[in-house]
């Protein structure tokens, strides 16, 4: 009996060992695959940042190239455009009718992806489509001219001055803002006194054609139809414009805070900023912010719409007006580029530093998890 105890005893040493080596052979194995896949996580992240990395350049280095090709179009057209005002101002029309046609329906395609559509029913472009219909439909109708003359001089060609628009040709975007407000009166400014061919055919009917404004005199026909007329199309645009995007619209604008119109982007930046415009706007409560952007508008156009009499009344008056309208463009530019850009590449590069650590920090405890999960994992196998 006594040897078969050893014989058991020694067959469950010699089991005993094998169990014991197995487990040491499986530790070892699970601490190959534990540093195998720890090492394969830090490398595939590693590639990943790579290409990240690698990405994001080539996107900057894309917008680079395109702001550049932009920016050359921008100042040849601009050059084409200036000897295109000196040689031959009578074909400027054509040249603004051609740009609203190919840049505004561009425009609205862009800004329906950005969710900014609703701009494109700001008084601008209510006016801009009146003009395309006088210069192309009804060239010699007087009194269109004037109610056409008295949008291009006065709100609209304020609006730059007012609202800070800014000549930049590496943006396509602040370029054709620009231009929507800025080529409107140039175009007005060539017909009123460098197209005498087509400023005498504006008569009415049964008269003969004339070299001169027959009715500089009839102050009363000029502040009809230059000021009380033009009113009466803005107001039917704000009323318009109001049924449109606060009731028709209400609903779909409230449901999406990301749908811009000019109403949310003025008061947004205003109360950034804090300005002027935000605390008149306040005056009645915020619950009446509305209304009094639209009060504060309609006075605006009413102010900017009684200087084109004079404006329209003297050539000296209206040449300095355009020289005015085109230097604040202009300078905004120069502003946009020297103080506005800069902080936005600082602030983009900023943003970059402060994601970076946070990444980093992200992806140890990552690493760290997978190789609990994976210890966890064999110790329940052991």
């Amino acid at each position: 009996m006594s040897s078969n105890e050893e014989l058991v005893e020694d067959a469950n040493g010699d089991s005993f060992q094998k169990v014991k080596q197995n487990l040491k052979d499986r530790s070892k194995k699970v601490a190959q695959t534990k540093e195998m896949f720890s090492k394969q996580a830090v490398q595939t992240k590693q590639i990943l940042s790579k290409q990240a990395v690698k990405i994001a350049k080539q996107a900057e280095e894309h917008e680079r190239f395109i702001n550049k090709v932009t920016h050359l179009l921008g100042v040849l057209s601009f050059g084409g455009f200036c000897f295109l005002l000196g040689a031959r101002p009578q074909d400027i029309r054509y040249v603004y009718c051609l740009f609203y046609v190919i840049f505004v329906p561009l425009r609205w395609i862009y800004y329906r992806y950005k969710k900014w559509h609703y701009y494109l029913l700001d008084f601008c472009y209510y006016a801009n489509t009146i003009f395309l219909v006088h210069l192309l439909l009804y060239p010699t109708d007087e009194k269109l001219f004037m109610v056409c003359f008295s949008f291009a001089e006065g709100p609209l060609a304020w609006a730059l001055i007012v609202w800070r628009c800014s000549l930049v040709f590496s943006s396509l975007d602040k370029l054709v803002s620009v231009l929507i407000h800025l080529l409107p009166g140039l175009v007005f400014f060539t017909i009123r006194w460098w197209d005498p061919a087509a400023f005498a055919a504006m008569h009415p009917e049964g008269t003969s054609p004339r070299a001169s404004w027959p009715y500089v005199e009839h102050k009363s026909y000029l502040w009809a139809w230059l000021f009380m007329v033009p009113l009466v199309a803005y107001t039917l645009w704000q009323v318009l414009y109001f049924l449109i995007v606060n009731v028709l619209r209400r609903q779909r604008l409230l449901r999406d805070p990301e749908v811009m119109t000019s109403y949310r982007e003025l008061s947004k930046k205003a109360q950034k900023a804090n300005n002027v415009w935000w605390r008149l706007s306040g005056l009645l409560g915020d619950q009446n912010r509305l209304f009094m952007y639209i009060l504060l508008q309609a006075i605006f156009t009413v102010a900017t719409m009684a200087l084109t009499v004079p404006i329209f009344l003297s050539y000296e008056l209206h040449a300095f007006f355009q020289l005015l309208k085109v230097s604040a463009s202009v300078w905004n530019g120069g502003s946009f580029l020297l103080e506005v850009m800069p902080r936005q590449v600082i602030l983009k590069e900023k943003k970059k530093s402060e994601a970076h650590p946070v990444q980093t920090q992200q992806d140890q405890p990552s690493i760290v998890a997978e190789n609990t999960t994976i210890e966890n994992h064999n110790s329940t196998e052991s």
